[in-house]
């Protein structure tokens, strides 16, 4: 029997033949066009016409604007390889990263629409991709990656629930705990998978020895604490409790990175990355704990850009460089340039978190993590972008 076409005959353009190819490149182009927006409004040198306080639109454009779209781009990706069923392509894919631009439009101009509409055209969105996505999951009889489309409608829940809270209080505190937690969720799901399984992979070639530990019983455990202490940040919860969960789950995580065997492939920096960006997941628990005993010194900032920045954008740089040379037909290697990325994005994160810890210095580090955040995603919009842009490189 002859093998499945991976994809339907394509005669548009590149861009639109896989979804992971304007997502990523959307994503990453949004990531530096809010960071340069976001600048100017900080200093309040720039004045958005939304509905919005600059903390709030910059909170909701990295939450449910940036990773959203990237988000995207790594489903419509994966759930084919998972379900193998066909990937979305030509005018469908169009359709819906014309969903999520418009989104962008709707918030950065919804002091004149109303917040209505804004919620109505933003949040439509991640509903679209959740029902898009949760259709083909089912479709394939794929019950295990229900739960990946559950977190997803959870972020999706959480938009809806942002505007409404921001409409009520102007600001949108729980919401944007949730939606953040849902985001951190999704890596520690998806990075539970495949971080191990590409390290095995590199080692087994590479360097024989010790592999990954394989998932077991406490590691689902684990992702159960993880899961009760970011509920307990997300709602406030006293510190007696909040604190000790926290402090759990962050060993939880640390010691799961540990059984990864990180080190041992760390001549292999599309793997190594993504030992790193993980780190700062237990990092962040760690962090959180520690702003919940004591408040007055050590800011929750910290442990959510800890999260945010070192975490999950460092994940997602990982992923989306790893997996746009192996789509569109490229050795999968990072070359100096993919490691200036890496090393921008976490001089970024660390900026960020020490601005946090040390409010002496906070002015320059935030404009270093900033300005570092431009380079690491301009740097792949400018590497990766014409990759991204072009037929997939016959083999």
């Amino acid at each position: 029997m002859a093998p499945i076409p991976r994809l339907k005959p394509q005669t548009g353009p590149a861009i639109l033949s896989y979804g992971f190819r304007p997502f990523f490149l959307g994503g990453a182009l949004y990531a530096v066009a809010a960071m340069l927006v976001w600048l100017p409004q900080y200093t309040g040198a720039l004045s958005l016409p939304d509905a919005f306080s600059p903390l709030v639109w910059h909170a909701h454009e990295m939450i449910f604007g940036f990773i959203p779209a990237v988000v995207a781009g790594f489903l419509m990706t994966a759930v084919p390889n998972w379900t193998g069923r066909m990937p979305l392509q030509g005018s469908p894919l169009l359709a819906l990263a014309l969903v999520w631009a418009a989104g962008r439009f709707a918030i950065a101009l919804s002091a004149g629409i109303g917040w209505v509409a804004t919620l109505l055209i933003d949040c439509a969105f991640l509903v679209a991709l959740v029902a898009v996505m949760g259709r083909e999951v089912v479709a394939g009889k794929n019950w295990r990656n229900l739960r990946v489309i559950a977190v997803v409608a959870t972020m999706a829940l959480a938009n809806i629930a942002f505007h409404l809270e921001a409409h009520r209080t102007g600001a949108a505190f729980y919401a944007q705990r949730f939606g953040a937690g849902a985001a951190l969720t999704l890596v520690i799901l998806i990075g539970g998978r495949i971080v191990p399984s590409f390290t095995r992979n590199w080692l087994a070639r590479n360097n024989p020895g010790p592999l990954p530990a394989a998932f077991d019983r406490l590691e689902t455990v684990i992702f159960a604490v993880t899961l009760a202490a970011l509920l307990a940040w997300a709602l406030d919860l006293d510190a007696r409790l909040s604190a000790p969960l926290l402090l759990a789950a962050g060993a939880g995580q640390g010691w799961r990175l540990l059984r990864w065997q990180g080190a041992r492939a760390r001549k292999d920096a599309l793997v190594l990355v993504m030992h790193v960006a993980y780190a700062f997941i237990p990092l962040g628990f760690a962090l959180m704990a520690a702003a919940f005993l004591w408040p007055a010194t050590i800011p929750q900032s910290a442990a959510l850009h800890s999260w945010m920045v070192g975490g999950v954008a460092g994940m997602i740089l990982a992923v989306s460089t790893r997996a746009t040379l192996g789509h569109t037909g490229r050795a999968l290697y990072a070359d100096s340039r993919t490691v200036a990325i890496y090393i921008a994005l976490f001089a970024a994160a660390a900026a960020r978190i020490g601005a946090g810890l040390a409010p002496r210095a906070a002015e320059p580090l935030l404009w270093l993590a900033a300005l570092a955040w431009i380079g690491a995603f301009g740097g792949y919009v400018a590497v990766y972008g014409p990759y991204l842009a072009s037929p997939r490189r016959s083999s």
